[in-house]
Protein backbone atom coordinates (compact mmCIF):
# COMPACT_ATOMS: atom_id res chain seq x y z
CA UNK A 1 0.00 0.00 0.00
CA UNK A 2 2.90 2.39 0.68
CA UNK A 3 4.22 1.79 -2.84
CA UNK A 4 0.76 2.31 -4.30
CA UNK A 5 0.24 5.54 -2.36
CA UNK A 6 3.59 6.85 -3.57
CA UNK A 7 2.73 6.08 -7.18
CA UNK A 8 -0.71 7.67 -6.86
CA UNK A 9 0.86 10.79 -5.33
CA UNK A 10 3.24 10.93 -8.28
CA UNK A 11 0.36 10.67 -10.77
CA UNK A 12 -1.65 13.40 -9.04
CA UNK A 13 1.41 15.68 -9.07
CA UNK A 14 1.92 14.96 -12.75
CA UNK A 15 -1.69 15.83 -13.62
CA UNK A 16 -1.46 18.98 -11.50
CA UNK A 17 1.54 20.06 -13.56
CA UNK A 18 -0.29 19.19 -16.79
CA UNK A 19 -2.99 21.88 -16.58
CA UNK A 20 -4.28 21.14 -20.06
CA UNK A 21 -5.29 17.61 -19.07
CA UNK A 22 -7.00 18.79 -15.89
CA UNK A 23 -8.86 21.44 -17.91
CA UNK A 24 -9.88 18.93 -20.57
CA UNK A 25 -11.42 16.74 -17.87
CA UNK A 26 -13.78 19.49 -16.70
CA UNK A 27 -14.40 22.23 -19.29
CA UNK A 28 -15.16 20.30 -22.54
CA UNK A 29 -17.61 17.82 -20.92
CA UNK A 30 -19.45 20.70 -19.25
CA UNK A 31 -19.78 22.61 -22.52
CA UNK A 32 -20.77 19.43 -24.39
CA UNK A 33 -23.51 18.61 -21.89
CA UNK A 34 -24.93 22.13 -22.15
CA UNK A 35 -24.65 22.16 -25.95
CA UNK A 36 -26.27 18.73 -26.41
CA UNK A 37 -29.02 19.56 -23.94
CA UNK A 38 -29.99 22.74 -25.75
CA UNK A 39 -29.24 21.72 -29.36
CA UNK A 40 -30.31 18.06 -29.56
CA UNK A 41 -33.99 18.84 -29.07
CA UNK A 42 -36.53 17.30 -31.44
CA UNK A 43 -39.25 19.72 -30.31
CA UNK A 44 -40.20 22.11 -33.11
CA UNK A 45 -42.30 25.24 -32.79
CA UNK A 46 -43.63 28.15 -34.84
CA UNK A 47 -43.91 26.14 -38.04
CA UNK A 48 -44.89 28.30 -41.02
CA UNK A 49 -48.47 27.43 -41.97
CA UNK A 50 -50.04 28.30 -45.31
CA UNK A 51 -53.84 28.59 -45.39
CA UNK A 52 -56.45 28.03 -48.08
CA UNK A 53 -59.82 29.07 -46.65
CA UNK A 54 -62.50 28.43 -49.25
CA UNK A 55 -65.23 28.61 -46.63
CA UNK A 56 -64.62 32.18 -45.39
CA UNK A 57 -66.98 31.71 -42.46
CA UNK A 58 -66.58 32.64 -38.78
CA UNK A 59 -66.06 28.95 -37.99
CA UNK A 60 -63.23 28.52 -40.50
CA UNK A 61 -61.54 31.75 -39.45
CA UNK A 62 -61.76 30.69 -35.81
CA UNK A 63 -60.12 27.33 -36.57
CA UNK A 64 -57.30 28.97 -38.53
CA UNK A 65 -56.86 31.48 -35.71
CA UNK A 66 -56.67 28.61 -33.18
CA UNK A 67 -53.90 26.99 -35.24
CA UNK A 68 -51.82 30.11 -35.82
CA UNK A 69 -52.17 31.49 -32.29
CA UNK A 70 -50.69 28.34 -30.77
CA UNK A 71 -46.93 28.00 -30.26
CA UNK A 72 -46.88 25.21 -32.82
CA UNK A 73 -47.72 27.25 -35.93
CA UNK A 74 -47.53 30.78 -37.23
CA UNK A 75 -49.33 32.18 -40.25
CA UNK A 76 -47.13 31.94 -43.32
CA UNK A 77 -49.62 33.34 -45.81
CA UNK A 78 -52.99 32.78 -47.47
CA UNK A 79 -53.29 31.11 -50.86
CA UNK A 80 -55.98 30.78 -53.50
CA UNK A 81 -55.15 27.34 -54.91
CA UNK A 82 -53.65 24.08 -53.77
CA UNK A 83 -51.04 24.32 -56.53
CA UNK A 84 -49.73 27.62 -55.14
CA UNK A 85 -49.70 26.19 -51.62
CA UNK A 86 -47.75 23.09 -52.70
CA UNK A 87 -45.29 25.27 -54.63
CA UNK A 88 -44.65 27.39 -51.52
CA UNK A 89 -44.01 24.24 -49.47
CA UNK A 90 -41.73 22.90 -52.20
CA UNK A 91 -39.66 26.11 -52.25
CA UNK A 92 -39.24 25.97 -48.47
CA UNK A 93 -41.33 29.05 -47.73
CA UNK A 94 -43.80 26.98 -45.71
CA UNK A 95 -43.54 23.96 -43.44
CA UNK A 96 -47.20 22.95 -43.63
CA UNK A 97 -50.51 23.91 -45.19
CA UNK A 98 -54.20 23.53 -44.42
CA UNK A 99 -57.11 23.43 -46.88
CA UNK A 100 -60.57 24.34 -45.54
CA UNK A 101 -63.41 23.22 -47.88
CA UNK A 102 -66.32 25.41 -49.09
CA UNK A 103 -68.96 23.66 -47.01
CA UNK A 104 -66.98 23.82 -43.75
CA UNK A 105 -69.25 26.22 -41.83
CA UNK A 106 -72.49 24.74 -43.20
CA UNK A 107 -71.55 21.14 -42.38
CA UNK A 108 -70.44 22.12 -38.89
CA UNK A 109 -73.79 23.67 -38.11
CA UNK A 110 -75.56 20.61 -39.51
CA UNK A 111 -73.41 18.27 -37.42
CA UNK A 112 -72.09 16.32 -40.40
CA UNK A 113 -68.42 15.26 -40.60
CA UNK A 114 -66.01 17.76 -42.15
CA UNK A 115 -62.72 16.75 -43.75
CA UNK A 116 -59.84 19.22 -43.44
CA UNK A 117 -56.75 18.52 -45.52
CA UNK A 118 -53.33 19.10 -43.98
CA UNK A 119 -50.26 19.23 -46.23
CA UNK A 120 -46.87 18.58 -44.64
CA UNK A 121 -43.32 18.89 -45.94
CA UNK A 122 -42.07 15.36 -45.26
CA UNK A 123 -38.51 15.94 -46.51
CA UNK A 124 -37.75 15.94 -42.79
CA UNK A 125 -39.83 12.99 -41.62
CA UNK A 126 -39.34 13.80 -37.93
CA UNK A 127 -40.60 17.37 -38.32
CA UNK A 128 -43.54 16.20 -40.44
CA UNK A 129 -44.59 13.64 -37.82
CA UNK A 130 -44.38 16.20 -35.04
CA UNK A 131 -46.32 18.77 -37.10
CA UNK A 132 -49.05 16.20 -37.76
CA UNK A 133 -49.40 15.58 -34.03
CA UNK A 134 -49.51 19.33 -33.37
CA UNK A 135 -52.24 19.89 -35.96
CA UNK A 136 -54.35 17.01 -34.70
CA UNK A 137 -54.00 18.25 -31.12
CA UNK A 138 -55.03 21.80 -32.02
CA UNK A 139 -58.04 20.56 -34.02
CA UNK A 140 -59.07 18.34 -31.11
CA UNK A 141 -58.93 21.40 -28.86
CA UNK A 142 -61.03 23.34 -31.39
CA UNK A 143 -63.57 20.49 -31.42
CA UNK A 144 -63.91 20.81 -27.66
CA UNK A 145 -64.38 24.56 -27.96
CA UNK A 146 -67.22 24.11 -30.45
CA UNK A 147 -68.80 21.45 -28.26
CA UNK A 148 -68.85 23.93 -25.39
CA UNK A 149 -70.72 26.34 -27.66
CA UNK A 150 -73.43 23.78 -28.36
CA UNK A 151 -72.10 22.66 -31.77
CA UNK A 152 -71.45 18.94 -32.15
CA UNK A 153 -68.39 18.93 -34.45
CA UNK A 154 -66.85 16.02 -36.29
CA UNK A 155 -63.66 17.43 -37.78
CA UNK A 156 -60.98 15.00 -38.87
CA UNK A 157 -57.88 14.97 -41.04
CA UNK A 158 -58.47 13.39 -44.42
CA UNK A 159 -56.45 10.21 -43.89
CA UNK A 160 -56.80 9.75 -40.14
CA UNK A 161 -60.39 8.54 -39.68
CA UNK A 162 -62.40 6.07 -41.75
CA UNK A 163 -65.31 7.67 -43.63
CA UNK A 164 -68.74 6.99 -42.26
CA UNK A 165 -67.58 6.42 -38.69
CA UNK A 166 -70.35 7.31 -36.28
CA UNK A 167 -68.78 6.65 -32.89
CA UNK A 168 -66.36 8.94 -31.14
CA UNK A 169 -63.49 7.77 -28.95
CA UNK A 170 -61.80 10.29 -26.70
CA UNK A 171 -58.53 9.69 -24.92
CA UNK A 172 -57.46 11.00 -21.54
CA UNK A 173 -53.67 10.87 -21.44
CA UNK A 174 -51.50 11.17 -18.36
CA UNK A 175 -47.74 11.71 -18.86
CA UNK A 176 -45.89 9.98 -16.06
CA UNK A 177 -42.42 10.97 -14.79
CA UNK A 178 -42.15 13.85 -17.33
CA UNK A 179 -45.47 15.72 -17.27
CA UNK A 180 -44.16 18.64 -19.32
CA UNK A 181 -42.69 16.36 -22.03
CA UNK A 182 -39.30 18.07 -21.65
CA UNK A 183 -37.16 16.48 -24.34
CA UNK A 184 -33.94 17.81 -22.78
CA UNK A 185 -34.39 15.42 -19.84
CA UNK A 186 -33.97 12.48 -22.20
CA UNK A 187 -31.01 14.03 -24.01
CA UNK A 188 -28.88 15.16 -21.06
CA UNK A 189 -29.36 11.97 -19.02
CA UNK A 190 -28.21 9.95 -22.04
CA UNK A 191 -25.35 12.28 -22.96
CA UNK A 192 -24.13 12.00 -19.37
CA UNK A 193 -23.03 8.37 -19.80
CA UNK A 194 -21.59 8.98 -23.27
CA UNK A 195 -19.34 11.76 -21.94
CA UNK A 196 -18.10 9.64 -19.04
CA UNK A 197 -17.04 6.72 -21.25
CA UNK A 198 -15.67 8.84 -24.10
CA UNK A 199 -13.61 11.14 -21.89
CA UNK A 200 -12.44 8.27 -19.71
CA UNK A 201 -11.23 6.21 -22.67
CA UNK A 202 -9.57 9.09 -24.54
CA UNK A 203 -7.79 10.53 -21.53
CA UNK A 204 -6.63 7.15 -20.23
CA UNK A 205 -5.28 6.16 -23.64
CA UNK A 206 -3.52 9.49 -24.07
CA UNK A 207 -2.00 9.44 -20.57
CA UNK A 208 -0.68 5.89 -20.98
CA UNK A 209 0.85 6.56 -24.38
CA UNK A 210 2.48 9.83 -23.27
CA UNK A 211 4.02 8.01 -20.32
CA UNK A 212 5.54 5.50 -22.70
CA UNK A 213 6.71 8.22 -25.10
CA UNK A 214 8.54 10.03 -22.29
CA UNK A 215 10.27 6.82 -21.27
CA UNK A 216 9.13 7.06 -17.65
CA UNK A 217 7.43 3.65 -17.74
CA UNK A 218 10.85 2.01 -17.83
CA UNK A 219 11.86 4.08 -14.81
CA UNK A 220 8.78 2.93 -12.94
CA UNK A 221 9.68 -0.67 -13.69
CA UNK A 222 12.95 -0.15 -11.82
CA UNK A 223 10.98 0.55 -8.64
CA UNK A 224 9.65 -2.20 -6.33
CA UNK A 225 6.11 -1.49 -7.60
CA UNK A 226 4.39 -4.17 -9.65
CA UNK A 227 2.75 -3.56 -13.01
CA UNK A 228 -0.67 -3.84 -11.36
CA UNK A 229 0.33 -1.08 -8.90
CA UNK A 230 1.46 1.08 -11.82
CA UNK A 231 -1.82 0.68 -13.74
CA UNK A 232 -4.00 1.25 -10.67
CA UNK A 233 -1.97 4.34 -9.73
CA UNK A 234 -2.41 5.78 -13.21
CA UNK A 235 -6.15 5.09 -13.17
CA UNK A 236 -6.76 6.64 -9.74
CA UNK A 237 -6.29 10.38 -10.57
CA UNK A 238 -8.28 10.07 -13.79
CA UNK A 239 -11.07 8.35 -11.87
CA UNK A 240 -11.09 11.06 -9.19
CA UNK A 241 -11.23 13.93 -11.69
CA UNK A 242 -13.92 12.25 -13.78
CA UNK A 243 -16.01 11.72 -10.64
CA UNK A 244 -15.75 15.47 -10.06
CA UNK A 245 -16.94 15.94 -13.63
CA UNK A 246 -19.86 13.58 -12.97
CA UNK A 247 -20.92 15.58 -9.91
CA UNK A 248 -20.70 18.78 -11.94
CA UNK A 249 -22.80 17.21 -14.70
CA UNK A 250 -25.54 16.29 -12.22
CA UNK A 251 -25.59 19.89 -10.97
CA UNK A 252 -25.85 21.18 -14.55
CA UNK A 253 -28.76 18.86 -15.31
CA UNK A 254 -30.54 20.00 -12.17
CA UNK A 255 -29.85 23.76 -12.49
CA UNK A 256 -30.04 24.40 -16.24
CA UNK A 257 -32.50 21.71 -17.37
CA UNK A 258 -34.53 21.20 -14.16
CA UNK A 259 -34.06 17.43 -14.27
CA UNK A 260 -35.72 16.13 -11.09
CA UNK A 261 -33.87 14.10 -8.47
CA UNK A 262 -36.50 11.67 -7.22
CA UNK A 263 -34.23 8.80 -6.19
CA UNK A 264 -31.01 8.17 -4.30
CA UNK A 265 -28.04 10.06 -5.75
CA UNK A 266 -25.71 7.46 -4.25
CA UNK A 267 -26.99 4.99 -6.87
CA UNK A 268 -26.20 7.50 -9.63
CA UNK A 269 -22.72 8.16 -8.20
CA UNK A 270 -21.89 4.46 -7.86
CA UNK A 271 -23.09 3.68 -11.39
CA UNK A 272 -21.11 6.68 -12.69
CA UNK A 273 -17.99 5.30 -10.97
CA UNK A 274 -18.47 1.93 -12.66
CA UNK A 275 -19.03 3.62 -16.02
CA UNK A 276 -15.89 5.72 -15.60
CA UNK A 277 -13.79 2.67 -14.70
CA UNK A 278 -15.14 0.93 -17.79
CA UNK A 279 -14.15 3.89 -19.97
CA UNK A 280 -10.67 4.04 -18.40
CA UNK A 281 -10.32 0.30 -18.97
CA UNK A 282 -11.16 0.75 -22.66
CA UNK A 283 -8.60 3.56 -23.00
CA UNK A 284 -5.87 1.64 -21.20
CA UNK A 285 -6.52 -1.43 -23.32
CA UNK A 286 -6.31 0.66 -26.52
CA UNK A 287 -3.07 2.27 -25.36
CA UNK A 288 -1.34 -1.09 -25.37
CA UNK A 289 -1.96 -1.41 -29.12
CA UNK A 290 -0.85 2.09 -30.15
CA UNK A 291 2.50 3.85 -30.31
CA UNK A 292 1.49 7.52 -30.18
CA UNK A 293 -1.22 9.70 -28.67
CA UNK A 294 -2.60 10.57 -32.11
CA UNK A 295 -2.83 6.90 -33.02
CA UNK A 296 -4.60 6.16 -29.72
CA UNK A 297 -7.20 8.87 -30.34
CA UNK A 298 -7.76 7.68 -33.90
CA UNK A 299 -8.25 4.10 -32.72
CA UNK A 300 -10.72 5.28 -30.08
CA UNK A 301 -12.89 6.79 -32.82
CA UNK A 302 -13.54 3.30 -34.15
CA UNK A 303 -14.93 2.21 -30.77
CA UNK A 304 -16.54 5.23 -29.11
CA UNK A 305 -19.02 6.28 -31.85
CA UNK A 306 -20.62 2.80 -32.03
CA UNK A 307 -20.84 2.75 -28.23
CA UNK A 308 -22.59 6.13 -28.24
CA UNK A 309 -24.90 5.26 -31.13
CA UNK A 310 -25.98 1.87 -29.77
CA UNK A 311 -26.63 3.09 -26.22
CA UNK A 312 -30.09 4.61 -26.47
CA UNK A 313 -28.58 7.81 -25.10
CA UNK A 314 -29.91 10.26 -27.69
CA UNK A 315 -32.26 8.05 -29.75
CA UNK A 316 -34.66 5.44 -28.38
CA UNK A 317 -33.52 1.83 -28.66
CA UNK A 318 -37.07 0.98 -29.78
CA UNK A 319 -36.46 3.00 -32.95
CA UNK A 320 -33.58 0.71 -33.97
CA UNK A 321 -34.09 -2.41 -36.14
CA UNK A 322 -35.32 -5.43 -34.21
CA UNK A 323 -32.16 -7.45 -34.97
CA UNK A 324 -29.94 -4.65 -33.61
CA UNK A 325 -31.75 -4.04 -30.33
CA UNK A 326 -30.34 -7.11 -28.47
CA UNK A 327 -26.80 -5.93 -29.31
CA UNK A 328 -27.32 -2.78 -27.22
CA UNK A 329 -27.40 -4.87 -24.04
CA UNK A 330 -23.65 -5.45 -24.55
CA UNK A 331 -23.08 -1.71 -24.15
CA UNK A 332 -22.27 -0.37 -20.65
CA UNK A 333 -23.59 3.08 -21.59
CA UNK A 334 -27.08 1.66 -22.09
CA UNK A 335 -27.15 0.14 -18.60
CA UNK A 336 -25.85 3.38 -17.09
CA UNK A 337 -28.45 5.43 -19.00
CA UNK A 338 -31.25 3.16 -17.74
CA UNK A 339 -30.02 3.59 -14.15
CA UNK A 340 -29.70 7.38 -14.35
CA UNK A 341 -33.13 7.92 -15.94
CA UNK A 342 -34.82 5.51 -13.56
CA UNK A 343 -33.25 7.01 -10.42
CA UNK A 344 -33.58 10.70 -11.32
CA UNK A 345 -36.95 10.72 -13.11
CA UNK A 346 -38.77 7.73 -11.61
CA UNK A 347 -37.21 7.42 -8.16
CA UNK A 348 -36.39 3.74 -8.71
CA UNK A 349 -34.18 1.85 -6.27
CA UNK A 350 -31.69 -0.98 -6.32
CA UNK A 351 -34.48 -3.55 -6.06
CA UNK A 352 -35.46 -2.63 -9.63
CA UNK A 353 -32.07 -1.73 -11.11
CA UNK A 354 -29.90 -4.55 -9.76
CA UNK A 355 -29.65 -6.35 -13.17
CA UNK A 356 -28.19 -3.19 -14.72
CA UNK A 357 -25.79 -2.76 -11.80
CA UNK A 358 -24.63 -6.35 -12.18
CA UNK A 359 -24.07 -5.79 -15.90
CA UNK A 360 -22.04 -2.63 -15.20
CA UNK A 361 -19.94 -4.44 -12.60
CA UNK A 362 -19.28 -7.29 -15.05
CA UNK A 363 -18.27 -4.89 -17.84
CA UNK A 364 -16.00 -2.97 -15.48
CA UNK A 365 -14.25 -6.08 -14.14
CA UNK A 366 -13.70 -7.47 -17.63
CA UNK A 367 -12.42 -4.21 -19.15
CA UNK A 368 -10.12 -3.31 -16.23
CA UNK A 369 -8.77 -6.87 -16.00
CA UNK A 370 -8.09 -6.97 -19.75
CA UNK A 371 -6.31 -3.63 -19.62
CA UNK A 372 -4.10 -4.71 -16.69
CA UNK A 373 -3.34 -8.07 -18.34
CA UNK A 374 -2.49 -6.46 -21.66
CA UNK A 375 -0.35 -3.76 -20.01
CA UNK A 376 1.60 -6.34 -18.02
CA UNK A 377 2.10 -8.46 -21.13
CA UNK A 378 3.37 -5.47 -23.09
CA UNK A 379 5.81 -4.46 -20.36
CA UNK A 380 7.03 -8.04 -20.11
Amino acid sequence: MSRLRALMRKEFNQIRRDKRMATSLIVPPTLQLLLFGFALDSTVSHLRLGVIDWSQTPESREMVSTLTESKSFRLGGSYASVRDLEAAISRGKLDAGIVVPYEFGRDLRRGTPVDVQILLNAANANTATIAQGYAEGVILSYNQTLAAEGIRPKIRAVSNAPPGSTGTVQTLTAFLFNPGLVNAWFIVTGTFGVLLVLNGSLLAATAMVKERERGTVEQLLMTPASTTDIVIAKMAPLFALLMVMAGLAICIMWIFFSVPVRGNLLLVASSAGLCILGGIGIGTFLATFTKSAQQAMLTAFFINPPLATLSGATTPVEAMPAWLQPVTWLNPIRHFTIIVRAVLMKGSGIEVLWPNFLALIAFTLVLVSLSIWRFRKQLG
